[in-house]
């Protein structure tokens, strides 16, 4: 639990789940001190891709300032503007772009000016959502909230994988001054499955075996089922090779669920995995988030909460799959920043093994306050 002082500074313990609570801190404006940092631990302190989304963070604000003890065990953040614009950034190799993509997405349509990022580093990992999952099941979660028919571009230049990256994607959001309210109460029926098998600096062979493997589990369930190859070489396949597939499924009322792998073929301390098993375990996962049958993919769970929190002041309802324990967490971070509380409901129906959840939330009328004309 924080601790809140006198000053307004909310004060958390330890590394978990301090990207939101960071990203929270730049949206509300509330400074935040994270102590105690693997304190305990044999290397102690800040890992090099915390400190690389805390520099991304610094660079998307303006007027943002940053105190980190010698240790790195401490962290105290001063949020400044959201700002925006033509930005680059080179992600740290520890963690894939997702990781940091998904931190973009949630302050994007909150800058002054419409966000144009490049970000370099590792496209595809099995850690992180990779870019594939992002652009089909995250994009139009933020499309849902965003008000007009203003684009979002997520685009793919060059695929990277672990351990020495190479990729590089760039993302273009436009600014919004208030967010939609939105009522996601029925998933619908799944109609089509979609995916990218991707093979880098290996054989164009592995992602043909990759697409039968998964075809193989899926085509039992579905007819309306493809697949498409995407063989990286020269330049586009970054520096490292490995191969890996991203499947998304898509219902009759537009929600999108997804499932990932990927085996890094260089990467110590981990055995790479035979193309057939790739495709066999993103099939599984896809299953997997089917089964959990919210109206968001689990992953963006926190994402669509904080654009429900944030919208305007009318109801917002959307039904989510079991509570992922991220998420939990990130409920009661929101209740701490904004004041947000949700309502949670089970949602009874006749054989239903999973617990779905109804969340049901009053938006804060957010405004865009680097757009506010004088």
């Amino acid at each position: 639990m924080p601790t809140e002082i006198k000053n307004r500074v909310l004060t958390y313990e330890g590394s978990n789940y301090m990207r939101y609570r960071l990203l929270l801190s730049t949206l509300s404006g509330k400074p935040v001190r994270i102590i105690n940092i693997r304190r305990k631990e044999n290397d102690p302190g800040l890992r090099e891709y915390e400190v690389s989304f805390i520099r991304m963070l610094d660079k998307i604000t303006n007027g943002t300032k940053i105190e980190i003890n010698e240790s790195g065990t401490s962290i105290y953040y001063i949020p400044g503007l959201l700002y925006g614009g033509e930005l680059e950034h080179d992600c740290s190799l520890q963690r894939g772009i997702g990781y940091y993509l998904e931190g973009v997405m949630i302050l994007a349509p909150f800058c002054k000016k419409p966000i144009d990022l490049k970000l370099r580093g590792i496209t595809n990992n099995s850690t992180d959502p990779s870019v594939d999952r992002i652009l089909t099941a995250g994009v139009p979660i933020l499309k849902k909230f965003l008000a007009g028919d203003n684009e979002v571009v997520l685009k793919i230049c060059k695929r990277g994988a672990a351990p020495l990256g190479g990729g590089e994607v760039c993302f273009k959001c436009p600014i919004s001054r208030n967010l939609k309210t939105i009522q996601l109460e029925d998933s619908g029926m799944v109609k089509r499955v979609r995916g990218t098998a991707c093979s880098i600096r290996v054989s164009p062979a592995v992602a043909n075996r990759i697409v039968e493997s998964a075809k193989g589990i899926l085509l039992k369930f579905l007819p309306d089922i493809y697949i498409h190859t995407d063989h990286c070489k020269g330049s586009a396949s970054g520096k490292s090779p490995g191969f890996g597939v991203t499947l998304t499924a898509e219902t009759t009322k537009e929600v999108f669920f997804s499932g990932q792998a990927f085996s890094p073929l260089m990467t110590t301390g981990s055995l790479p995995c035979v193309p057939e098993d790739i495709g066999k375990e993103a099939a599984m996962k896809l299953l997997d988030e089917i089964y959990r049958n919210g109206c968001v993919d689990s992953v963006f769970q926190s994402m669509t909460a904080v654009f429900m929190a944030l919208g305007k002041k009318d109801v917002s309802k959307v039904i989510v799959g079991p509570l992922t324990p991220a998420m939990i967490q990130f409920l009661r971070d929101l209740r701490d920043f904004f004041g947000t509380v949700f309502k949670i409901e089970p949602v009874k129906e006749e054989e239903e093994l999973l617990p779905q959840v109804h969340l049901t939330c009053l938006g804060i009328g957010y405004t865009n306050i680097s757009k506010r004309t004088l």
